[in-house]
């Protein structure tokens, strides 16, 4: 008999394995760009080596994951294996604000066959993505906000704040917001998403009594590429970014 410590790794592992072989689909995207001159936006779903049933449906992301003003349709379909399926996210027309740009979310959930055998447990695999969803007219563009982001390091005395505030109609969604001083680095975030005319602070502890330090990160463009930007900044000053964009 193995002993428990043993026999209960190789159950985690079977499990873990059981889990990654229920996700059978993927997306043809990382994020959806719902243009409002539009009436629509499609997304394709690739199915791997099973037939499976999936669920789509758009929410707000919410506590409630209340109802979004969108329609997927079909919002159920059986795809066989090795073939795909064109997901239509249809807009009702109103309920969006028309000001600025705002943020839903599709949801494609693959529901599972019916168990081979008893004691089998099944996973109900679910992917979420981000509707960017544009007004018709909007001044400015996204590709561009990024630069007009105002990045400012404030000095206290449990360390510094690094605040970032965003001026334009466009979300900007970032990865790997570091500070770099000499050879000290410091990352404030691994990830986030600033919405239009919204502020985020950061804690800084270990570069809080630097004079000037470098900020860099990653802006991710509608094409789900990382463009990069990098900015000087010195306490109490706002600064903002310059960037080279990723090739297409």
């Amino acid at each position: 008999m193995l002993p428990r410590s043993i026999a209960t790794g190789l159950g985690l592992l079977t499990l873990l394995m059981a889990t990654q072989a229920a996700a059978s689909i993927s997306l043809s995207a990382t994020r959806i760009v719902f243009d409002g001159d539009h009436k629509e936006a499609n997304i394709t779903v690739r199915n791997g080596n099973q037939d499976v049933l999936i669920q789509s449906w758009v929410d707000t992301s919410d506590a409630q994951d209340s109802a979004a003003p969108f329609a997927v349709t079909p919002p159920l379909a059986r795809i066989f294996a090795k073939e795909q399926q064109l997901l239509r996210v249809l807009y009702q027309g109103a309920g969006m604000p028309t000001d600025r740009e705002s943020v839903v979310w599709l949801n494609v959930q693959e529901i599972p066959q019916a168990a081979a055998s008893d004691n089998t447990l099944q996973l109900a695999v679910r992917q979420r993505i981000k509707i960017f969803f544009r007004p018709s007219g909007l001044p400015g563009d996204a590709l561009s906000a990024p630069a007009q982001l105002e990045w400012q390091l404030v000095k206290r005395d449990a360390g510094s704040v690094l605040t970032v505030k965003n001026p334009t109609l466009y979300h900007v969604s970032m990865a790997d917001i570091k500070l770099q001083a000499g050879q000290q680095t410091e990352l404030a975030a691994d990830s986030t998403m600033i919405a239009p005319g919204a502020e985020k602070q950061f804690s800084i502890k270990q570069l809080s009594r630097q004079d000037s330090v470098q900020l860099s990160f990653s802006s991710i463009n509608d094409y789900g590429a990382q463009d990069k930007y990098s900015a000087q900044l010195v306490p109490h000053l706002a600064a903002k970014a310059t960037g080279t964009r990723a090739k297409p």
